[in-house]
């Protein structure tokens, strides 16, 4: 499928080192038992391609990419592995609220060893952002104590917690207000559990991670205390985000062009090709022609993150009704893309997304 934005080109910074990286990443995600493995070569490649460096400012030794950039490079790559990109995004989401500190010394020392890849961080906070966050007694609660802050409580999603060096991760005080902090797994306390096994990508080894009475130092304090402390402004991430609707889009565009190759063998299959084909570059093109205006806002990333469900949804399972019996065998395409379109369900979902997309396998028309 066309990789070009609605200029017709794809940014500038991405060269033929980018589309090499794909390339890779595609063969690898092929391997036999990819999506139960943690993504090590993969990683590997970013590295060296300089991707995770993507969301650290240029100050710090990043490429600081902006969300056009960010957008590109999320489809692109989901389209060749979720998995991966997956992992990505938790690292990126890590990236970003370290650079909420205002500690200079501090940033420029973890930076460094993220873009290099010495050392790997990733994000467990989506329980500072739920419900769970009212409950009598906090998931993770937060008190003061004499050069920092101690964190005691169960993390409950952590993308790739057993191989993390750095987890972002915070809890709520007695009086109700929220802290933000960078844990180093190899502090006391610090338990990461099995990861678990899930219907797709459980080679991202997310699992929960345990907090017995873990001292985070004040250098390592992000944010806070304050009320909600996840609500800061940024230009990435986020629930019902242009992130998540890109991966959605990378793996639906993976799909449609695996149909496409069918229709080169049964022509018949056009009438169900272009359609999907018309409707993912019209939601491709609707992105960044938002993105470049710099209108993008909730309702629009809430509309696309809906578009985006209901298209990965349909292209897998039209993939699959086309190969027939051949993907319904685990580890073919369709299969595969079957399995990983469900996660859009479920990641970072708005409660209006979810229940547009349930209006429409109930058949419910507006």
């Amino acid at each position: 499928m066309s990789a070009e934005l609605s200029n017709g080109n794809p940014p500038s910074r991405f060269t033929e080192e980018f589309d090499q990286l794909i390339t890779v990443l595609t063969r690898l995600a092929e391997r036999e038992g990819a999506e139960l493995n943690w993504p090590a070569d993969a990683w590997e490649a970013l590295k060296e391609a300089g991707v995770l460096g993507w969301n650290v400012p240029v100050e710090f030794g990043g490429a600081d990419f902006d969300s056009i950039e960010m957008t590109y490079g999320y489809i692109r790559l989901a389209e060749a592995c979720l998995t991966t990109t997956f992992v990505l995004t938790q690292f990126n989401a890590a990236c970003q609220r370290i650079n909420w500190s205002a500690d200079t010394d501090f940033k420029t020392t973890v930076f460094q060893e993220l873009v290099s890849g010495a050392k790997f961080a990733t994000v467990g906070i989506s329980h500072l952002t739920t419900s769970r966050q009212h409950l009598k007694k906090p998931t993770v609660g937060a008190r003061q104590v004499e050069g920092g802050w101690v964190l005691d409580g169960f993390v409950p999603w952590v993308t790739g917690a057993v191989h993390a060096d750095y987890i972002v991760t915070g809890g709520v005080c007695d009086d109700g207000t929220q802290i933000l902090g960078l844990v180093d797994t190899s502090a006391d306390g610090v338990d990461p559990q099995s990861p678990i096994e899930m219907l797709s990508m459980t080679g991202s080894h997310t699992g929960a991670v345990k907090l017995n009475q873990v001292k985070i130092p004040d250098a390592h304090l992000i944010a806070g205390p304050v009320e909600q402390v996840m609500k800061r402004p940024d230009g990435q991430g986020g629930a019902g985000s242009l992130t998540t609707s890109a991966l959605a889009l990378g793996v639906a565009r993976r799909a449609i062009a695996r149909l496409q190759e069918e229709t080169e063998k049964r022509p018949e299959l056009l009438e169900i090709f272009q359609p999907l084909h018309a409707e993912c570059t019209g939601i491709y093109q609707e992105m960044f022609e938002t993105l470049q205006a710099g209108t993008l806002n909730g309702t629009f990333s809430e509309k696309i993150r809906e578009r985006s469900n209901s298209l990965v949804l349909r292209a897998s399972q039209a993939l699959l009704a086309a190969v027939k019996g051949a993907g319904f065998v685990k580890g073919h395409p369709a299969e595969r893309a079957i399995r990983e379109a469900m996660f859009f369900l479920v990641w970072s979902c708005p409660q209006p997304v979810v229940h547009a997309n349930m209006r429409e396998f109930a058949c419910v028309l507006d």
